[in-house]
């Protein structure tokens, strides 16, 4: 059987290694494990929300999966342009069985993916993950196919769509941002018009930047992952924060009122201090991957808040969350999960969240994430052929070893492949930024060459 499912869902480069046959095999898989009794034969259809982000191929596989999901007998509800936080919560909005998101995240524009949601706006499980593939690799039962009246057809939600998730965002914080003026770089992505309307409805004076649907720009020189460019933006505008989204607003990064980065780690550190002293961090706990830094771990054992590690993505992390019924986790990447209010990574209520804490208690940013004193991080991402392989070579891992026992206590080594690219990733921490570059450097030569 095939692996087709990454940390987040199918990516790739689109009409190449994700092209509208394989969309298609996807959408009519994945209705026939979750579309329930649509793929029963009792007459009956089920439904799935679709969405999207801009990029040009999206129309294209947005065509394909609606064609996969109607001739597996499941009506496809279209919601257009939006970003995969509001398509988690118009799937459990509307009580679909499950929902499709079309996006390949920050990657850039000539990629995209798909990303799947379970009944109630939830991640896939690996075993429901296994299910779909074997179905896409023609194991398992023999469905057939529905005719007539049993056929799918598709739905467009219209401009209800986006109005619903702005409502949820609105309720989840009113007046989160009263008196704040915000530069926020819309990765010329799916958040390009419901971020600037949410933090206006919060209160806020918004300059928006990076806000162009044309489709070929998304992620281009802006984002999430340029986080300089909202910076400049910031110190040109006098504004109080700058927030940064990926091409689908599941994450957000900010910047302090001097342009000064503020990561996830720091993101999660502030809303944790905020949720305990609320009373509404439980268990004291915040869940976080093997990414984060060590200073945001000195830091939450400082203010008493065990932190509890997972896997990189933010799949792992919801899960944690869920099995102990936990209130916050994320990722230094700028994913966090509150499941309060979001079944999944959401970047605007990420930010409006920040803003609440920054305006109930007058401080700036600058003032609050000052509680992580993150140690110095280098990562590098090494191209290779084939990841798992060079990940798990002798030498590679005897690289690592060495470095481990280098660092001590003082630092620490994260060697991990990619989960949706062919890279190796190499992260060291040190007392020292040049003693950890020396490190990491000296990984990446090793794995380069392994990989070559």
């Amino acid at each position: 059987m095939g692996r087709y499912f990454g940390t987040d869902g199918v990516r790739g480069l689109a009409n190449a290694e994700l092209g509208p046959e394989l969309a298609l095999r996807i959408a009519r898989s994945a209705a026939q494990v979750l579309g329930g009794q649509a793929a029963a034969g009792d007459g009956s259809r089920a439904v799935a929300v679709v969405g999207r982000d801009p990029r040009a191929s999206g129309e294209m596989l947005e065509a394909a999966v609606c064609a996969g999901l109607t001739a597996a007998g499941v009506d496809a509800l279209r919601v257009g342009v939006l970003p995969t936080p509001a398509v988690a919560h118009l799937t459990a909005h509307h009580r679909a069985a499950f929902g499709v998101m079309i996006s390949a995240s920050h990657n850039p524009m000539p990629d995209n993916g798909i990303k799947l949601f379970a009944a109630g706006g939830h991640k896939l499980a690996d075993d429901v993950e296994d299910a779909i593939e074997a179905r896409m690799d023609g194991e398992g039962e023999v469905v057939e196919p529905p005719t007539g009246d049993r056929i799918g057809r598709v739905l467009d939600a219209g401009a209800d769509a986006a109005g619903v998730y702005l409502a949820h965002l609105a309720d989840v914080a009113p007046s989160a941002a009263t008196g704040l003026t915000v530069v926020v770089d819309c990765a010329n992505g799916a958040a390009s018009s419901v971020a600037p309307q949410a933090y206006e409805t919060a209160g806020a004076r918004v300059v928006a930047i990076n806000a162009d649907t044309d489709g070929y720009s998304i992620n281009d020189g802006c984002g999430s992952t340029h986080i300089d460019v909202v910076a400049a933006a910031v110190r040109e505008h006098g504004a109080d924060l700058g927030i940064a989204h990926d091409g689908d607003a599941d994450r957000c990064l900010a910047v302090d009122h001097t342009g000064t980065p503020v990561d996830g780690d720091a993101i999660l550190a502030v809303l944790a201090l905020a949720m305990k002293d609320a009373g509404t961090l439980r268990e004291d706990t915040l869940v976080a991957t093997v990414m984060s830094n060590l200073g945001l771990h000195i830091a939450m054992r400082a203010a008493g808040v065990t932190v509890r590690t997972t896997a990189v993505g933010d799949r792992y992390v919801v899960e944690e969350l869920r099995s102990g019924a936990f209130s916050l986790g994320g990722e230094q990447s700028g994913h966090v999960v509150v499941p309060d209010h979001a079944t999944t990574g959401d970047g605007i209520l990420t930010a409006l969240l920040l803003m609440s804490r920054m305006t109930t208690t007058g401080r700036s940013l600058a003032d609050l994430a000052s509680v992580v004193s993150a140690l110095p991080q280098v990562l590098i991402n090494v191209p290779v052929v084939d990841k798992r392989s060079v990940a798990e070579a002798d030498v590679v891992r005897a690289a690592v070893a060495g470095a481990e026992a280098e660092l001590g206590d003082a630092g620490r080594v994260l060697l991990r492949p990619s989960g949706t690219e062919q890279l190796v990733r190499v992260m060291v921490e040190a007392s020292t930024q040049s003693h950890a570059q020396q490190v990491a450097g000296r990984i990446a030569e090793v794995v380069g060459g392994v990989g070559r």
